[in-house]
């Protein structure tokens, strides 16, 4: 097992300009503030989430509709994302077979304190299984 990275991919029955405009609302943490925003390279934001939190993001780069950069700490929410306590997220819509190849890539585990690393790591892990299904079935819908 990879203790700095968390790769996940899922087939969507979709164009990657439909798949894009529902990834960007990034339901998975934010309750429905960001609908009809396009992120853009240098911005940042407050994902907020009645259930979790809320949590700071800045967004590393955003190519509209084949790949979003962004860098969050996730295992410490209401803190600004920076060196030693965040990740970078990567997602990578590729067309393919009629649909659209969505790839998730998060780094930087390792660079977390050693007494949040596992704990978010695992946690991540089982949340991307989740919510790019979740997100799937948003699209599909």
């Amino acid at each position: 097992m990879n203790l700095d990275r968390i790769e996940r991919d899922v087939w969507i029955n979709a164009p990657a300009a439909r798949v894009w405009a529902t990834l960007v609302e990034f339901s998975w943490v934010d309750d429905g503030h960001r609908r009809g925003v396009t992120p853009e390279s240098g911005e940042r934001f407050v994902a907020n989430s009645a259930e979790d939190g809320d949590y700071p993001i800045r967004i590393e780069k955003s190519e509209p509709p084949h790949y979003l950069a962004y860098r969050w700490a996730s295992a410490f929410a209401g803190q600004e994302p920076g060196e030693g306590n965040s990740t970078l997220v990567e997602f990578t819509l590729t067309e393919e077979q009629g649909g659209t190849r969505l790839s998730v890539v998060e780094t930087g585990f390792a660079t977390l304190p050693e007494q949040h690393r596992a704990r978010a790591l695992e946690e991540n892990t089982g949340g991307w299984e989740e919510q790019l299904d979740v997100l799937r079935k948003s699209v599909a819908a």
